[in-house]
């Protein structure tokens, strides 16, 4: 019994914690993003975008970004050819709000639970820019493999690594290993 009114627990906190944290951008998004006649992508979005052409001109490449005037999405160019279109699904904010809702249900102490989830947000969202570059580094060298590139590994490289966190969560921070921490009544 014991169990199960901790697994309903951990589910009531994720979903609570998901649908308020999706909800809360889902308005953002609905307030800031601009389409129809004229587009303008969220000012998340650009900024990824922005961050992306950073990354890329640090390791020495000709990036450029600029508003799509065509669609809800930021031309990502190289050596002044457009390449990819960074869309609001490329910010990593719905990865972060995933990674965000494991860590709250899986309890931990407060500070445990800010640091860490700081510490993720900061790693998925690096990771989310070097997939970003390098996703139109090679689109433009191997245009074939847009697919296998973009649907499976990237994917599995950034979920992977969100997978990854949650383990050390669990195995180092969260009150699941850390019983002195848990209140037992």
């Amino acid at each position: 019994m014991k169990k199960n009114k901790e697994i309903a627990l951990f589910l009531l906190k994720f979903f609570a914690t998901y649908f308020i944290l999706y909800g809360a951008y889902s308005v953002y998004l609905s307030n800031t993003q601009q389409k129809g006649d004229v587009f303008s992508c969220s000012p998340i979005t650009q900024k990824v975008a922005q961050h992306a052409e950073t990354m890329a001109r640090f390791f020495g490449l000709d990036a450029e970004v600029r508003q799509n005037p065509d669609e809800l999405s930021m031309m990502l160019l190289l050596n002044g050819q457009h390449i990819v279109n960074v869309v609001e699904g490329c910010s990593s904010v719905s990865i972060i709000i995933l990674f965000l809702s494991f860590i709250i249900a899986f309890s931990g102490s407060f500070l445990n639970t800010l640091f860490f989830g700081i510490f993720g947000f900061i790693m998925i969202y690096l990771t989310n820019l070097a997939r970003i570059v390098l996703l139109t580094v090679l689109y433009a060298k191997y245009p074939q493999y847009e697919y296998f590139l973009h649907s499976l590994l990237f994917p599995a490289i950034i979920y992977g690594m969100v997978f990854l966190l949650w383990i050390i969560w669990v195995k180092f921070f969260s009150y699941h290993n850390n019983p002195k921490d848990v209140k037992i009544s």
